[in-house]
């Protein structure tokens, strides 16, 4: 038996300039409890997709769906409130503010219970409840990205959108932070994960998608993928 539907992308179509669309009809299903990988080279709009789905450009075709009720274009804090997560690439942190701010800015949109929220992700990680008064500037890249993940968290998601985790970081941090994110994974939590380091998601994913040019390539178990030699000869050859 199939587990319930989170999210689900039927045909969109979206871009930043009117009439000039980057995604150009994607199909996406992410089911509870799994790990979904897009891959796909540059400029293939798998970024383009994450911010479509949390309102921060405008879906101009298809539909996109949480738990089965219709969502397409809404406001970004209203999909947050739906339990959707958002980790972007860039700028993912306030380096001029503490570990604490970083989190309580995370909790903002939380009517009550932020103390307890806040108590819970120290929980979880001990290495910001060591350091809270610290700038978050003075963090580590890999650092960073545990806070960044620690603040999406806050608000109790049922899924996590992640844009390239790995990016810029050292081996030793991008295996932090994979460790990280599967371990929040296994409490719960679905993770949808754009990443250029395509081997390494597709190799502790559930399922992964391949865009290219804005539409589904390929898709299929994160295993088949990286034994699919059409998807090896021209996204994972070179990796």
């Amino acid at each position: 038996m199939m587990n319930k539907t989170i999210l689900e992308c039927n045909a969109v179509a979206a871009g930043y300039v009117k009439g000039l669309n980057i995604l150009q009809g994607v199909d996406l299903v992410v089911y509870e409890n799994e790990i979904v990988s897009i891959i796909g080279p540059n400029g293939a709009g798998k970024s383009t997709l994450l911010k479509a789905i949390m309102g921060l450009i405008n879906i101009s075709g298809g539909r996109f769906f949480i738990e089965g009720q219709e969502k397409t274009n809404l406001a970004t804090h209203k999909i947050v409130n739906l339990g959707v997560g958002y980790v972007p690439q860039v700028a993912n942190v306030f380096p001029s503010l503490t570990i604490e701010e970083n989190l309580e800015i995370g909790s903002w949109s939380l009517k009550t219970n932020k103390k307890k929220a806040l108590e819970k992700i120290y929980e979880d990680f001990d290495i910001l409840k060591d350091r809270k008064r610290d700038k978050a500037g003075n963090l580590s890249g890999g650092q960073r990205q545990i806070l960044a993940l620690a603040r999406a968290l806050i608000t109790s998601p049922q899924i996590l959108l992640l844009d390239e985790p790995s990016a810029g970081l050292s081996p030793v941090a991008i295996n932090e932070v994979f460790s990280k994110v599967k371990e929040i994974n296994e409490s719960g939590v679905a993770i949808l994960l754009v990443e250029q380091n395509a081997k390494r998601a597709l190799s502790f994913s559930d399922r992964g998608y391949v865009l290219d040019q804005g539409r589904n390539a390929y898709q299929g178990s994160g295993e088949e993928l990286l034994n699919d030699p059409r998807v090896i000869d021209l996204y994972l050859g070179k990796l």
